[in-house]
């Protein structure tokens, strides 16, 4: 058989193959050749990413870039980070390039799309705004003073933000869905930083390259209208559809089998399972086949036998899940839609925990504080 490896791989320091593509490419600095170098690999806690790397040997010129191979969200992230202390400075972070970037404090905005997507932290970006503001000032200070007087006012002031003699905000608007900002409180919710998310105006779906269907000429419907009679109720509830995608932990192709069925006392879910020949991972989840309800729904449920961790649950991925004995707190989208048991969920959240995706958490490149 055949050695799989994944298309999206960890980074790992031991790999002697990492397989990174090299591309000779234009330098825009010297108009010379240089190389690029691409790896597809995958960022924990976020997604995958393939990150560009460009050097050029003849004037010394390099850039790097990051940018997103997940399918684009269906929401636009607003992330809104209060930076108090030394360890928020040092969060890691990753931004795309239809980020903008907002410190209210200084009225100071960095606008989408006017630099690379990137994997930095908080302080990397505080200095790379710094360096962007120094690079043209000797040539003010001959032709406008009064100008570059005024910029190196505003430098001074970012550079004071790094001293942490107050608390300022950090906010990442990202249209696209695809910035992050490390949780050092992981497992648990982040007080300091807060996720919003929203639904994109045509406008900016345009921007990202979405269309709606009428809106693209030319082209032919791919779903064909079912006739009267052609299938009967009982034919779709019996019949597992199955449709080729990618797998969600290495990125080759693999099967997704999709089935409709009935939970009694219930409602009507649809289920699909996963698995991937390549990487051997097995996926399920199950979303709601009968709408949104117009009123959301909150249950709590004291597990005091054994015969209560064998209760039905069915999750969607939108649900929070909480066990204030522990202090544990799991967002929504982090383990998906479930159809399972109480056992079968708290299992659940210590595979994703124990996940090896994730063990840089415990590495020797964070602080023991974060481990």
């Amino acid at each position: 058989m055949a050695d799989h490896k994944p298309l999206f791989r960890d980074l790992d320091g031991d790999d002697a193959d990492p397989e990174a593509t090299i591309v000779e490419s234009l330098c825009m600095n010297c108009q010379k050749d240089g190389q690029t170098r691409l790896l597809l690999t995958k960022i924990p806690f976020y997604k995958e990413v393939v990150i560009m790397s460009f050097t050029c040997e003849h004037c010394g010129y390099q850039n790097n870039e990051i940018q997103s191979s997940s399918v684009i969200p269906e929401k636009g992230v607003k992330i809104t980070l209060t930076v108090a202390s030394k360890e928020d400075l040092n969060r890691q972070l990753v931004k795309s390039d239809h980020t903008s970037t907002q410190i209210p404090e200084l009225s100071f905005e960095v606008p989408s799309q006017s630099q690379k997507g990137e994997i930095t932290t908080v302080e990397g970006l505080l200095n790379r705004a710094i360096s962007g503001l120094e690079q043209d000032q000797p040539a003010r200070r001959e032709q406008h003073l009064e100008v570059a007087k005024q910029i190196d006012a505003f430098i001074r002031s970012l550079q004071e933000l790094k001293e942490l003699d107050k608390p300022f905000t950090l906010i990442l608007e990202d249209i696209s869905g695809n910035s992050f900002i490390e949780n050092l409180s992981a497992p648990k919710s982040d007080p300091q930083c807060t996720y919003e998310y929203f639904r994109r105006s045509p406008e900016q779906d345009r921007e990202l390259g979405i269309f709606s269907h009428e809106e693209v000429t030319g082209e032919k419907s791919i779903l064909h209208p079912i006739k009267e009679g052609e299938f009967t109720l009982e034919d779709i509830e019996s019949e597992v559809l199955r449709f080729a995608t990618n797998c969600s932990n290495c990125g080759a192709p693999c099967e997704t089998n999709m089935k409709m069925t009935n939970i009694p006392h219930f409602k009507e879910v649809v289920i699909m399972a996963t698995s991937c020949d390549a990487c051997g991972i097995r996926t399920n989840e199950v979303k709601s086949g009968a709408g949104v309800e117009p009123q959301g729904v909150h249950i709590e449920v004291e597990v005091r036998r054994k015969e209560d961790l064998t209760r039905d649950v069915l999750k969607s991925d939108t649900c929070d899940l909480e066990i204030p004995q522990l202090e544990l707190t799991v967002g929504p989208h982090a383990l998906g839609g479930r159809f399972t048991t109480i056992e079968g969920l708290i299992t659940a959240m210590k595979d994703q925990l124990n996940d090896p995706a994730t063990s840089h958490i415990f590495g020797d490149s964070k602080q023991d504080k974060t481990k």
